[in-house]
Protein backbone atom coordinates (compact mmCIF):
# COMPACT_ATOMS: atom_id res chain seq x y z
CA UNK A 1 0.00 0.00 0.00
CA UNK A 2 1.51 3.12 -1.36
CA UNK A 3 2.46 6.09 2.02
CA UNK A 4 0.56 9.14 2.05
CA UNK A 5 -1.09 9.03 -1.34
CA UNK A 6 -2.75 11.93 -2.62
CA UNK A 7 -5.33 12.48 -5.60
CA UNK A 8 -4.12 15.07 -8.47
CA UNK A 9 -6.26 16.47 -11.33
CA UNK A 10 -4.59 18.47 -13.84
CA UNK A 11 -5.26 21.78 -11.71
CA UNK A 12 -3.34 20.52 -9.16
CA UNK A 13 -0.60 19.08 -10.57
CA UNK A 14 -0.10 22.18 -12.89
CA UNK A 15 0.23 24.16 -9.50
CA UNK A 16 2.42 21.64 -7.68
CA UNK A 17 4.92 22.12 -10.61
CA UNK A 18 4.75 26.24 -10.38
CA UNK A 19 4.67 25.97 -6.60
CA UNK A 20 7.91 23.41 -7.10
CA UNK A 21 9.49 25.89 -9.95
CA UNK A 22 9.41 28.76 -7.44
CA UNK A 23 10.81 26.85 -4.27
CA UNK A 24 13.58 25.43 -6.02
CA UNK A 25 14.47 29.22 -7.34
CA UNK A 26 14.22 30.39 -3.62
CA UNK A 27 16.45 27.45 -2.47
CA UNK A 28 19.07 28.61 -5.09
CA UNK A 29 19.48 31.85 -3.00
CA UNK A 30 19.40 29.93 -0.33
CA UNK A 31 22.38 27.87 -1.77
CA UNK A 32 24.28 31.15 -2.11
CA UNK A 33 23.34 31.91 1.22
CA UNK A 34 25.17 28.72 2.71
CA UNK A 35 28.17 29.72 0.08
CA UNK A 36 28.51 33.16 1.10
CA UNK A 37 28.74 32.23 5.17
CA UNK A 38 30.68 29.57 4.39
CA UNK A 39 33.08 31.98 2.28
CA UNK A 40 32.92 34.33 5.76
CA UNK A 41 33.71 31.97 8.17
CA UNK A 42 36.48 30.60 5.87
CA UNK A 43 38.11 33.91 5.97
CA UNK A 44 37.32 34.97 9.77
CA UNK A 45 38.95 32.02 10.26
CA UNK A 46 42.01 32.69 7.86
CA UNK A 47 42.66 36.20 9.97
CA UNK A 48 43.64 34.29 12.61
CA UNK A 49 44.89 31.40 11.79
CA UNK A 50 48.51 31.99 12.97
CA UNK A 51 46.95 31.75 16.26
CA UNK A 52 45.58 28.17 15.31
CA UNK A 53 47.11 24.72 15.57
CA UNK A 54 45.88 23.28 12.31
CA UNK A 55 43.42 23.76 9.61
CA UNK A 56 40.57 21.56 11.36
CA UNK A 57 38.47 24.14 11.77
CA UNK A 58 37.86 24.87 7.91
CA UNK A 59 36.04 21.55 7.63
CA UNK A 60 32.77 23.47 9.04
CA UNK A 61 33.42 26.58 5.78
CA UNK A 62 34.53 24.68 3.37
CA UNK A 63 31.13 22.03 3.94
CA UNK A 64 29.46 25.05 3.66
CA UNK A 65 30.54 26.25 0.58
CA UNK A 66 30.33 22.65 -0.69
CA UNK A 67 26.88 22.06 -0.32
CA UNK A 68 26.09 25.90 -1.22
CA UNK A 69 27.42 25.06 -4.62
CA UNK A 70 25.83 21.92 -4.78
CA UNK A 71 22.31 23.34 -3.71
CA UNK A 72 22.69 25.75 -6.66
CA UNK A 73 23.35 22.71 -9.15
CA UNK A 74 20.59 20.95 -8.05
CA UNK A 75 17.89 23.00 -7.76
CA UNK A 76 18.54 24.95 -11.05
CA UNK A 77 18.12 21.61 -12.26
CA UNK A 78 14.50 20.69 -10.31
CA UNK A 79 13.38 24.25 -11.49
CA UNK A 80 13.91 23.13 -15.07
CA UNK A 81 12.36 19.58 -14.55
CA UNK A 82 9.36 21.36 -12.59
CA UNK A 83 8.63 23.88 -15.78
CA UNK A 84 9.35 20.86 -18.54
CA UNK A 85 6.48 19.05 -16.40
CA UNK A 86 3.87 21.42 -17.53
CA UNK A 87 4.53 20.43 -21.21
CA UNK A 88 4.17 16.46 -21.75
CA UNK A 89 6.52 16.59 -24.95
CA UNK A 90 9.34 17.82 -22.92
CA UNK A 91 8.80 16.05 -19.52
CA UNK A 92 9.21 12.91 -21.46
CA UNK A 93 12.46 13.50 -21.94
CA UNK A 94 13.47 13.64 -18.14
CA UNK A 95 11.48 10.24 -17.36
CA UNK A 96 14.47 8.39 -17.48
CA UNK A 97 16.20 10.65 -15.29
CA UNK A 98 13.82 11.69 -12.37
CA UNK A 99 14.45 8.55 -10.04
CA UNK A 100 18.19 8.42 -10.28
CA UNK A 101 17.90 12.68 -9.60
CA UNK A 102 15.45 11.74 -6.60
CA UNK A 103 18.46 9.83 -4.83
CA UNK A 104 21.01 12.47 -5.43
CA UNK A 105 18.49 14.74 -4.00
CA UNK A 106 18.07 12.48 -0.68
CA UNK A 107 21.83 11.93 -0.33
CA UNK A 108 22.32 15.64 -0.79
CA UNK A 109 19.58 16.23 2.14
CA UNK A 110 21.54 13.61 4.47
CA UNK A 111 24.68 15.48 3.97
CA UNK A 112 23.24 18.80 4.78
CA UNK A 113 21.71 17.68 7.63
CA UNK A 114 25.24 16.55 8.33
CA UNK A 115 26.47 19.61 7.84
CA UNK A 116 24.09 21.37 10.11
CA UNK A 117 25.42 18.85 12.75
CA UNK A 118 28.95 19.54 12.16
CA UNK A 119 28.30 23.44 12.70
CA UNK A 120 26.69 22.44 16.67
CA UNK A 121 29.30 19.81 17.49
CA UNK A 122 32.80 20.54 16.00
CA UNK A 123 33.20 22.98 19.11
CA UNK A 124 35.73 20.61 20.62
CA UNK A 125 37.65 20.48 18.44
CA UNK A 126 37.83 25.09 17.49
CA UNK A 127 38.23 25.02 21.68
CA UNK A 128 41.20 22.21 21.51
CA UNK A 129 43.14 24.01 18.38
CA UNK A 130 42.91 27.39 20.10
CA UNK A 131 43.85 26.48 23.19
CA UNK A 132 47.43 25.34 21.50
CA UNK A 133 47.34 27.56 18.96
CA UNK A 134 47.59 30.45 21.29
CA UNK A 135 49.74 29.09 23.30
CA UNK A 136 52.25 29.13 21.23
CA UNK A 137 51.64 32.31 19.11
CA UNK A 138 52.28 33.74 22.92
CA UNK A 139 55.76 32.00 22.98
CA UNK A 140 56.74 33.82 19.96
CA UNK A 141 55.41 37.49 21.07
CA UNK A 142 58.67 38.08 21.65
CA UNK A 143 60.67 37.23 18.21
CA UNK A 144 60.29 40.37 16.23
CA UNK A 145 63.65 39.77 14.36
CA UNK A 146 62.85 36.51 13.77
CA UNK A 147 62.11 36.11 10.09
CA UNK A 148 58.62 34.26 9.84
CA UNK A 149 57.75 35.32 13.60
CA UNK A 150 58.11 38.73 13.62
CA UNK A 151 54.36 39.26 12.81
CA UNK A 152 53.29 37.88 15.81
CA UNK A 153 53.83 40.38 18.28
CA UNK A 154 51.58 42.25 16.57
CA UNK A 155 48.95 39.45 16.06
CA UNK A 156 48.52 39.51 19.60
CA UNK A 157 48.58 42.96 20.38
CA UNK A 158 45.59 43.19 17.99
CA UNK A 159 43.98 39.99 19.38
CA UNK A 160 43.69 41.23 22.89
CA UNK A 161 42.94 44.71 21.91
CA UNK A 162 40.08 43.39 19.42
CA UNK A 163 38.37 40.88 21.63
CA UNK A 164 39.00 42.37 25.03
CA UNK A 165 41.02 39.54 26.60
CA UNK A 166 44.68 39.05 28.14
CA UNK A 167 46.60 35.56 27.78
CA UNK A 168 45.26 32.17 26.75
CA UNK A 169 43.10 31.42 29.79
CA UNK A 170 43.66 34.79 31.98
CA UNK A 171 46.48 37.48 32.43
CA UNK A 172 48.95 35.50 34.47
CA UNK A 173 49.39 32.79 31.14
CA UNK A 174 52.23 36.04 30.55
CA UNK A 175 53.96 35.57 33.85
CA UNK A 176 54.92 32.06 32.49
CA UNK A 177 56.85 32.98 29.45
CA UNK A 178 59.54 35.52 28.66
CA UNK A 179 57.54 37.88 26.94
CA UNK A 180 60.12 40.60 26.52
CA UNK A 181 62.74 40.30 23.69
CA UNK A 182 66.53 40.21 24.78
CA UNK A 183 67.36 42.91 22.70
CA UNK A 184 65.57 45.47 25.31
CA UNK A 185 66.58 43.94 28.29
CA UNK A 186 70.41 45.22 30.12
CA UNK A 187 71.74 42.54 30.75
CA UNK A 188 74.72 44.46 32.94
CA UNK A 189 71.66 45.16 35.47
CA UNK A 190 71.41 43.39 39.00
CA UNK A 191 67.77 42.84 38.76
CA UNK A 192 67.79 41.18 35.18
CA UNK A 193 71.04 38.97 36.12
CA UNK A 194 68.97 37.83 39.19
CA UNK A 195 65.59 37.35 37.54
CA UNK A 196 67.49 34.83 34.90
CA UNK A 197 69.11 33.34 37.71
CA UNK A 198 66.44 32.48 39.40
CA UNK A 199 64.91 30.58 36.76
CA UNK A 200 66.36 27.08 35.57
CA UNK A 201 65.71 27.82 32.32
CA UNK A 202 67.84 30.73 32.31
CA UNK A 203 64.00 32.99 30.72
CA UNK A 204 63.37 36.58 32.39
CA UNK A 205 59.78 36.27 33.39
CA UNK A 206 58.15 39.33 35.12
CA UNK A 207 54.49 39.25 36.71
CA UNK A 208 53.72 41.78 33.82
CA UNK A 209 51.65 41.28 31.02
CA UNK A 210 51.52 43.48 27.60
CA UNK A 211 50.28 46.90 27.27
CA UNK A 212 47.17 45.71 24.76
CA UNK A 213 45.95 43.53 27.96
CA UNK A 214 45.14 47.03 29.38
CA UNK A 215 41.45 48.19 30.06
CA UNK A 216 40.76 51.42 29.05
CA UNK A 217 37.44 51.64 31.12
CA UNK A 218 39.34 51.47 34.15
CA UNK A 219 39.66 55.19 35.81
CA UNK A 220 42.88 53.98 36.96
CA UNK A 221 46.19 54.59 34.55
CA UNK A 222 46.75 50.87 33.65
CA UNK A 223 48.95 48.87 35.50
CA UNK A 224 50.59 46.27 33.82
CA UNK A 225 54.33 45.66 35.62
CA UNK A 226 54.61 44.04 38.94
CA UNK A 227 50.70 43.08 39.34
CA UNK A 228 51.63 40.74 41.94
CA UNK A 229 53.42 43.46 43.94
CA UNK A 230 51.38 45.70 46.30
CA UNK A 231 54.24 48.08 47.89
CA UNK A 232 54.88 49.02 44.21
CA UNK A 233 51.78 50.86 43.37
CA UNK A 234 50.46 53.36 45.79
CA UNK A 235 46.54 52.16 47.29
CA UNK A 236 46.78 49.31 45.53
CA UNK A 237 45.78 45.50 46.59
CA UNK A 238 46.17 42.53 44.10
CA UNK A 239 44.08 40.38 46.08
CA UNK A 240 41.18 41.91 46.39
CA UNK A 241 41.46 45.25 43.86
CA UNK A 242 39.96 44.57 40.60
CA UNK A 243 42.56 44.81 38.18
CA UNK A 244 42.46 47.49 35.28
CA UNK A 245 43.36 44.60 32.70
CA UNK A 246 41.12 42.55 30.61
CA UNK A 247 40.56 39.41 32.83
CA UNK A 248 38.81 36.83 30.40
CA UNK A 249 41.20 34.71 28.20
CA UNK A 250 41.24 34.93 24.34
CA UNK A 251 40.61 31.53 24.02
CA UNK A 252 37.19 32.02 25.91
CA UNK A 253 36.53 34.84 23.80
CA UNK A 254 37.59 33.42 20.06
CA UNK A 255 35.78 30.27 21.19
CA UNK A 256 32.44 32.35 22.18
CA UNK A 257 32.83 34.64 18.87
CA UNK A 258 33.49 31.46 16.65
CA UNK A 259 30.90 29.34 18.24
CA UNK A 260 28.16 31.86 18.06
CA UNK A 261 28.93 32.63 14.58
CA UNK A 262 28.90 28.56 13.88
CA UNK A 263 25.59 28.18 15.69
CA UNK A 264 23.62 30.79 13.81
CA UNK A 265 25.33 28.97 10.59
CA UNK A 266 23.74 25.66 11.98
CA UNK A 267 20.34 26.82 12.70
CA UNK A 268 20.72 28.36 8.57
CA UNK A 269 21.30 25.32 7.70
CA UNK A 270 18.81 23.10 9.30
CA UNK A 271 16.24 25.60 7.86
CA UNK A 272 17.26 25.32 4.61
CA UNK A 273 17.69 21.46 5.11
CA UNK A 274 13.74 21.44 6.09
CA UNK A 275 13.17 23.53 2.79
CA UNK A 276 15.24 21.24 0.65
CA UNK A 277 13.30 18.03 1.98
CA UNK A 278 9.84 19.81 1.26
CA UNK A 279 10.94 20.38 -2.21
CA UNK A 280 12.24 16.44 -2.70
CA UNK A 281 8.74 15.03 -1.29
CA UNK A 282 7.52 17.79 -3.43
CA UNK A 283 8.95 16.61 -6.61
CA UNK A 284 8.16 12.88 -5.53
CA UNK A 285 4.53 13.64 -5.72
CA UNK A 286 4.86 15.20 -9.02
CA UNK A 287 7.07 12.33 -10.27
CA UNK A 288 4.36 9.84 -9.13
CA UNK A 289 1.56 12.08 -9.90
CA UNK A 290 2.42 12.32 -13.87
CA UNK A 291 3.93 8.54 -13.94
CA UNK A 292 0.22 7.45 -12.90
CA UNK A 293 -1.54 9.64 -14.93
CA UNK A 294 -4.03 6.38 -17.30
CA UNK A 295 -4.53 7.91 -20.01
CA UNK A 296 -1.59 9.93 -21.02
CA UNK A 297 -3.76 11.80 -24.38
CA UNK A 298 -6.31 12.54 -22.16
CA UNK A 299 -4.62 15.50 -19.84
CA UNK A 300 -7.72 16.41 -17.84
CA UNK A 301 -7.88 12.72 -15.97
CA UNK A 302 -7.23 12.22 -12.41
CA UNK A 303 -3.98 10.40 -10.83
CA UNK A 304 -2.59 9.69 -7.51
CA UNK A 305 0.55 10.64 -6.22
CA UNK A 306 2.78 9.30 -3.23
CA UNK A 307 5.83 9.00 -1.38
CA UNK A 308 6.56 5.72 -1.18
CA UNK A 309 4.99 3.06 -3.22
CA UNK A 310 5.04 0.51 -0.62
CA UNK A 311 5.13 0.90 3.19
CA UNK A 312 8.15 1.99 5.11
CA UNK A 313 9.29 -1.73 6.48
CA UNK A 314 8.13 -2.85 2.84
CA UNK A 315 10.41 -0.49 0.90
CA UNK A 316 13.85 -0.96 3.40
CA UNK A 317 13.30 -4.83 3.16
CA UNK A 318 13.16 -4.14 -1.03
CA UNK A 319 16.34 -2.10 -0.87
CA UNK A 320 18.13 -4.36 1.54
CA UNK A 321 17.17 -7.13 -0.55
CA UNK A 322 17.67 -5.35 -4.20
CA UNK A 323 21.55 -4.19 -2.63
CA UNK A 324 22.38 -7.99 -1.74
CA UNK A 325 21.35 -9.10 -5.31
CA UNK A 326 23.58 -6.12 -6.34
CA UNK A 327 26.95 -7.38 -3.98
CA UNK A 328 26.20 -11.00 -5.12
CA UNK A 329 26.05 -10.49 -8.73
CA UNK A 330 29.33 -8.32 -8.54
CA UNK A 331 30.72 -11.42 -7.07
CA UNK A 332 29.56 -13.82 -10.04
CA UNK A 333 31.34 -11.65 -12.47
CA UNK A 334 34.72 -11.57 -10.27
CA UNK A 335 34.31 -15.15 -9.97
CA UNK A 336 33.71 -15.34 -13.73
CA UNK A 337 36.49 -13.06 -14.83
CA UNK A 338 39.01 -15.56 -11.96
CA UNK A 339 37.91 -19.31 -13.98
CA UNK A 340 38.93 -17.16 -16.97
CA UNK A 341 41.88 -16.47 -16.71
CA UNK A 342 42.86 -19.47 -15.29
CA UNK A 343 43.25 -21.38 -18.43
CA UNK A 344 45.44 -18.52 -19.34
CA UNK A 345 47.66 -18.93 -16.70
CA UNK A 346 47.68 -22.76 -16.99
Amino acid sequence: MALLKVKFDQKKRVKLAQGLWLMNWLSVLAGIVLFSLGLFLKIELRKRSEVMNNSESHFVPNSLIGVGVLSCVLNSLAGKICYDALDPAKYAKWKPWLKPYLAVCILFNVILFLVALCCFLLRGSLESTLASGLRNGMKYYRDTDTPGRCFMKKTIDMLQIEFRCCGNNGFRDWFEIQWISNRYLDFSAKEVKDRIKSNVDGRYLVDGVPFSCCNPNSPRPCIQYQLTNNSAHYSYDHQTEELNLWMQGCRASLLSYYSGLMNFMGVVTLLVWLFEVSITAGLRYLHTALESVSNPEDPECESEGWLLEKSVPETWKAFVESFKKLGKSNQVEVEGADAGQAPEAG
